[in-house]
């Protein structure tokens, strides 16, 4: 018997709950594959002018090795609510590939919008070792709620 797919094509009500995780998004977990295995992550983010995830990670943690070696990634992003099931609040999967930022102003515009959103990080965000990495999504499943599963391409988390 054939199991019936439960994901559904995304519409526009999903591509909007998708942007709008990914815009509130304060933090998330980050899944990478370091040294051959699943290594998983929560990392501060901020969404960058056009509305894709940012992050800012320093050389010392183990997931910058892994993803300089390979950007493939993985985001989960949306908070569990203050009450109910946390599994009927909608989150948001992205898999994902790491963009490290090259250049002084790709690094300043990236700068502005991340403090914006991560003030605390005014601290460290110009010590040499940290970078800010963007997470360029090249698909996403979008869990809404109960019977509310879409996959979603990198057409559909643009803006």
């Amino acid at each position: 018997m054939a199991t019936r797919d439960p994901f559904r094509p995304a519409d526009a009500t999903a591509c909007a709950l998708a942007r709008k995780l990914i815009a509130e998004a304060r933090f998330g977990a980050l899944a990478v594959l370091r040294d051959g295995a699943p290594f998983v992550t929560r990392i501060a983010l901020a969404p960058g002018a056009d509305g894709l995830p940012v992050t800012l990670i320093s050389d010392l943690a183990p997931h910058t090795a892994a993803l300089r070696a390979l950007p493939d990634c993985s985001l989960l992003v949306g908070e569990p609510g203050a009450k109910g099931d946390p599994l009927t609040h909608p989150r948001l999967t992205l898999q994902a590939r790491a963009a490290f930022a090259t250049g002084d102003a790709e690094r300043s515009a990236l700068r502005e919008t991340y403090l914006e959103r991560q003030p605390k990080a005014r601290l460290y965000v110009d010590f040499a070792d940290f970078h800010f990495v963007r997470l360029v999504p090249l698909s996403g499943h979008l869990n809404g709620g109960f019977g509310q599963a879409f996959r979603l391409t990198a057409e559909d988390l643009g803006d």
